[in-house]
């Protein structure tokens, strides 16, 4: 509900962060591919940790896979700057 006189206040203090062109973001894919390849990896450590099968896709069918055979290989490097 609105205060009287129908209007919210706004602060004209606070930071504002950039616009981002979304459009860009996919084109460039890298922002996508990382975040893609940081939610598999955080999927697959939470299977391993839990023992259950991950369901992944081979030859046409849908099959199941140990998560202790999967190897996930060293953790990527942050990057800085």
């Amino acid at each position: 509900m609105a205060p009287r006189g129908g209007r919210y206040k706004t602060s004209t203090t606070m930071a504002r962060e950039p616009e981002k062109d979304i459009s860009k973001i996919f084109l460039e894919r890298t922002l996508v591919d990382e975040a893609m390849n940081a939610a598999v990896r955080e999927a697959v450590l939470r299977h391993k940790q839990l023992g259950l099968p991950l369901a992944t896709w081979r030859d046409g069918k849908v099959v199941w896979v140990p998560a202790e055979s999967v190897d996930l290989g060293p953790e990527p490097r942050a990057e800085q700057g």
